[in-house]
């Protein structure tokens, strides 16, 4: 039995409870019916414990000041969702309590937990019962309850948190109406609970668990209906408060969250306009991410996972690295399972791994997109017991949307290979974003927040505007070599007028070319665009 932590070992818990979590992310899908039926709270949350555990890999954890900062720094970074968002204002309280200490005893983990439901309430505008709220508040009473009755092991207090959590989560049907028509508790309570069974997991020594068999799917309670956008943005550099921010974007929809720390602010709303919400909350700060989920397709989407949840998988699955909202959406649309990452926010060996775990198919082949990233890629490749994986080395996200469009789950990898290679070599990736400093490389000058245009990752060029940029790049891809397809992603920024005259411009100028426009293109790009 164990009567502290030290702040390596916290460190090790937490780790060792998101690899618990990732178990029962399926099962926690399955429950997810408020406040929309799309099915994704569990990997919504456990994005946000993968980003913990980014952050205590580079912590020191000698200190528990530095285990603290990674447990609600990475959890805002990280977190996705309803849930997701909630989740890392549980833990941003949890850390505040203690950041000082120099090791975690019995009466400080239930104090950690107390704060952690108080500020998880504090983040809601209107919390409701029969939710994460709820389960949390239970999860801190019966923490609270064992240390007041002497609990003189951390055990003792996971048990008392876990026994009354369990009592909160039975209830939560009776608290939330649609829960009760669908015959399930919360599925974000339930996902909770899981974290901290993890934690208590790793302080007994228990193995992981294996995962439950899915039997049946909520969200079959309810019929196809409209539910708009689950939007999400994170910003930096944010000096207005996050009240402001919040009444800014409250008219845009509903469950809304905007939180913040260190001039981060991150925001979740539901809404029917994500590119009038994300262009309205970009004059706060820099936008570093974006994601917009189209929640009725979600619906959709686990709606027939239910339905074949008893047939045997095709042969092929795929994993791709990408981000902007756009893109991932396309690349979804082909059938691929995304890892959140891209320029600056390279995943890990973890993160990749746990996705290829994630599919059912055999064989898997994997997409990095982006040249830091390959190695990762071929390391989690190597890890994954029990499926032969491939790793395709593409280095931008236009190679890596180029091989997807090939791909297709029913024919076996030995017949894709070729086939997805080849289209990736054939395409040209050109991004248009602005310098973060003054310098000269391969003969192009540029200076601090001009527009540059990069072609294939290299820089090809500086420019006036983004559509220069953008223009000028099309226009030396096209005399090098024939395209027929140009695809363009744009960012929250780019208007529809800016958006009209490049497309007219483009037009008039390469009339052979198929041209289509896309919202939602990587975070921190003016523009992205694929010539195939």
């Amino acid at each position: 039995m164990a009567n502290a932590l030290s702040p390596a070992e916290l460190a090790s818990a937490f780790r060792y409870a998101t690899d618990w979590f990732a178990v029962y992310v399926e099962e926690t899908n399955a429950l997810n019916v408020y406040p929309v039926p799309d099915g994704d709270t569990g990997t919504n949350m456990h994005l946000t414990l993968q980003s913990v555990r980014r952050e205590l890999d580079l912590a020191d954890t000698r200190k528990m000041s530095d285990v603290a900062r990674a447990i609600s720094y990475g959890s805002l970074l990280g977190a996705r969702g309803n849930s997701g968002v909630i989740t890392s204002q549980i833990l941003k309280g949890f850390a505040e309590a203690i950041k000082d200490a120099p090791a975690v005893s019995p009466a400080l983990l239930a104090q950690a937990l107390e704060e952690g439901s108080r500020m998880g309430y504090k983040a809601v505008m209107k919390p409701v019962e029969g939710t994460i709220l709820t389960v949390s508040r239970g999860v801190a009473e019966g923490a609270r309850r064992a240390a007041e009755n002497g609990a003189a092991s951390l055990e003792e207090v996971l048990q008392g948190a876990l026994q009354s959590g369990r009592e909160a989560s039975d209830r939560t049907p009776e608290l939330l109406p649609v829960l009760k028509q669908a015959g399930v508790v919360d599925a974000g309570g339930m996902g909770l609970l899981r974290l901290v069974e993890g934690l208590e997991g790793y302080l007994k020594g228990l193995p992981l668990p294996e995962p439950p068999k899915i039997e049946k799917y909520a969200q079959t309670a309810f019929e196809e209906e409209e539910f708009g956008y689950c939007t999400e943005f994170l910003m930096e550099g944010v000096a207005e408060p996050v009240e402001k921010i919040r009444e800014a974007v409250a008219s845009f929809g509903d469950s809304l969250l905007v939180v913040g720390a260190e001039g981060y602010v991150k925001g979740h709303i539901h809404t029917n306009d994500p590119d009038g919400l994300l262009a309205s909350v970009a004059r706060f700060g820099k936008m570093i991410r974006t994601k917009v989920e189209d929640m009725s397709q979600q619906h959709t989407e686990i709606l027939s996972m239910a339905g074949a949840a008893d047939e045997a998988p095709p042969p092929t699955g795929l994993v791709v690295v990408a981000n902007g909202w756009g893109l991932v959406k396309a690349f979804r649309g082909f059938g691929a399972r995304i890892v959140a990452g891209g320029q600056t926010a390279n995943p890990s060996v973890q993160d990749i791994l746990d996705a290829i775990k994630s599919l059912p198919n055999p064989e898997v082949i994997v997409l990095p997109n982006n040249g830091n990233v390959i190695m990762s890629a071929q390391q989690a490749a190597a890890l994954a017991e029990g499926k032969t994986v491939h790793v395709i080395p593409t280095r931008t996200m236009g190679q890596g949307l180029a091989a997807t469009v090939v791909y297709q789950a029913e024919v076996p990898s030995s017949e894709l290979l070729p086939e997805m290679e080849a289209a990736s070599r054939h395409a040209a990736t050109l991004e248009v974003t602005q310098a973060s400093r003054s310098v000269e490389i391969g003969g192009v000058s540029v200076r601090e927040g001009q527009p540059i245009g990069l072609r294939d990752d290299k820089l090809a060029l500086a420019a006036d505007t983004p559509e220069d940029a953008l223009f000028n790049m099309i226009q030396l891809a096209i005399q090098e070599q024939e395209h027929e397809i140009l695809t363009i992603f744009h960012g929250p920024t780019v208007t529809k007028d800016t958006l009209d005259v490049l497309a007219a411009r483009i037009a008039q100028a390469f009339s052979d070319l198929s041209l289509e426009i896309h919202p939602g293109g990587p975070d921190l790009y003016d523009y992205l665009a694929v010539l195939e």
